[in-house]
């Protein structure tokens, strides 16, 4: 039996995975997580339920800005809140951005993983162009802490509308002086092609998200559900069909393009309005809201008393349904290619693991 995590230089991130071999090649795995224990979901219902949007942006700092966006619709939902058209397209415009940061944050360190250096510096230098348009918009070059219920704090006045659009072009030029490494260069293809096998059948009946159920061609992708303003800008998901980790490389790649160019659709598109409406009354019944984070689909899932606080709140983030098609992907593999296929499902387990009350922990 081979340990692989919780501390890995590799992969740091708290999951075990303990191989079982024989010589080189793996024959069974499984895995061993729990090593995180937050107790999110119990704190939000302790809670005012307003104060909630600003700990859900800290389950993930990756993915806060949709994080807060879904729970945001979870209130809007509870509440009856219209959201007003111009802060919906804010808020794609800027969960797009938080998707360009996250897809370039993985691209590199998948591009390190396998023994690009250079290509891993030079792709986090163009991430800080999107890093620092996160600053001028707010503040803060992750958090960009811009959504509140029932619409965005803040808004883009004409020079920062012009800075996004020059950004997006020249991230754009920026990722065509790298992309051809990973579409083209033969050393990548080979540590990565039929690598971490997830056929379509598998990616459905395992319940894959995100990029990898896409990686296996499958177009499943909640931003299809038209929430926000997807729907008036003309998208479609992006598949590959190889089922391997290249493919769902290609899927991060040929998303950070379709990311800078439905930002651009939204800016262009914007229009004027107000930039919240306001929230009336105590969340009250049950309700459900689904979105796609840049690792695959958020579930939210909650309940209102009609009371300041939420009887109950479920977050279910896509590390976990990844993890069973994971364990399938690496069967039959050699060990060296253990760092390829568990990047490629770009696992974040502190956003996975919290525990709800202390009886669930024991």
């Amino acid at each position: 039996m081979i340990p692989f995590g919780p501390q890995h230089p590799v992969l740091p991130e708290p999951i075990q995975l303990q191989f079982y071999v024989d010589e080189e090649k793996i024959v069974d795995v499984l895995p061993n997580i729990g090593y995180v224990h937050r107790g999110i979901e119990r704190a939000m219902e302790l809670n005012d339920y307003r104060r909630n949007i600003y700990l859900c942006e800290r389950i993930c700092g990756i993915c806060n800005v949709i994080h807060g966006q879904t729970y945001a619709r979870l209130i809007e939902k509870l509440t009856g809140t219209e959201v007003p058209i111009r802060a919906r397209y804010l808020r794609t415009i800027w969960a797009e951005v938080a998707r360009l940061q996250s897809h370039l944050l993985w691209l590199g360190l998948f591009a390190e993983s396998i023994g690009f250096e250079s290509l891993f510096m030079k792709i986090w230098r163009d991430r800080e162009i999107v890093l620092e348009l996160t600053e001028a918009t707010n503040g803060h070059r992750i958090h960009m802490g811009t959504t509140v219920i029932g619409g965005v704090s803040k808004d883009l006045d004409e020079r920062l509308r012009d800075r996004y659009l020059g950004d997006m072009d020249r991230l754009r030029k920026e990722v065509d002086d790298w992309g051809h490494v990973f579409v083209k260069d033969v050393a990548f293809r080979e540590k990565t092609v039929g690598k971490g096998i997830l056929p379509k059948k598998d990616a459905v009946h395992l319940g894959a998200v995100g990029p990898v159920i896409r990686g296996s061609g499958v177009p499943r992708d909640m931003r299809s559900n038209g929430y926000g303003v997807y729907g008036e800008l003309d998208f479609e998901p992006v598949t590959h069909d190889g089922c391997d980790s290249y493919s769902r490389a290609m899927v991060r790649l040929d998303e950070t393009y379709q990311s800078i160019d439905l930002v651009k659709r939204a800016i262009d598109q914007l229009s004027e309005g107000p930039l919240v409406e306001k929230n009336e009354g105590f969340p009250d019944g049950v309700a459900m809201v689904r979105s796609e984070q840049p690792r695959g689909e958020c579930f939210y899932y909650g309940v209102g008393n009609g009371t300041i606080h939420l009887e109950r709140c479920r977050i279910r983030t896509p590390t976990l349904p990844n993890i069973p098609p994971l364990l399938q992907m690496l069967i039959g593999h050699d060990v060296a290619d253990i760092p390829t296929i568990v990047h490629s499902i770009d696992p974040c387990m502190s956003c996975t693991e919290r525990v709800t009350y202390v009886e669930e922990a024991a």
